[in-house]
């Protein structure tokens, strides 16, 4: 019988991944956490706008930690897969093609999408 050539069990904790390639998961990611936060969202506002006893349970709960640390999490999502897309237009255009500049591309969207975050953390928070 023959053995085969591929990995019976592949640890994927183990392997050390490209930056470009954990940027591309990441953006991958966020734009699912994206999705599935948006009726959360909507849903948000809408209570928010309903009326003034709406919109101070709306407060209420947003100021509890755990909130806190969803929407940390969603600003999170919409800093890295809006950069991570405008870094995956470029490359649609050619633009930081080669290997060294895809990974220093990688690292930009990586510290970008974290001062961003920073950023409207101290602001919203």
């Amino acid at each position: 019988m023959l053995k085969p050539s591929r990995p019976v069990f592949l640890n994927l904790f183990k392997i050390r991944f490209p930056v470009s390639a954990v940027m591309s998961m990441g953006h991958r990611v966020s734009g699912v956490l994206l999705f599935v936060l948006m009726p959360v969202v909507l849903y948000g506002l809408h209570m928010s706008l309903s009326s003034v006893e709406d919109f101070t349970r709306v407060m209420d709960a947003v100021r509890q930690p755990w909130w806190q640390a969803g929407i940390v999490l969603a600003l999170w999502a919409l800093c890295h897969h809006l950069v991570a897309g405008i870094r995956f237009l470029l490359a649609d255009m050619d633009v930081a093609m080669s290997r060294r500049s895809s990974r220093v591309a990688a690292w930009l969207v990586h510290a970008t999408a974290l001062v961003m975050l920073v950023f409207l953390v101290v602001r919203l928070l």
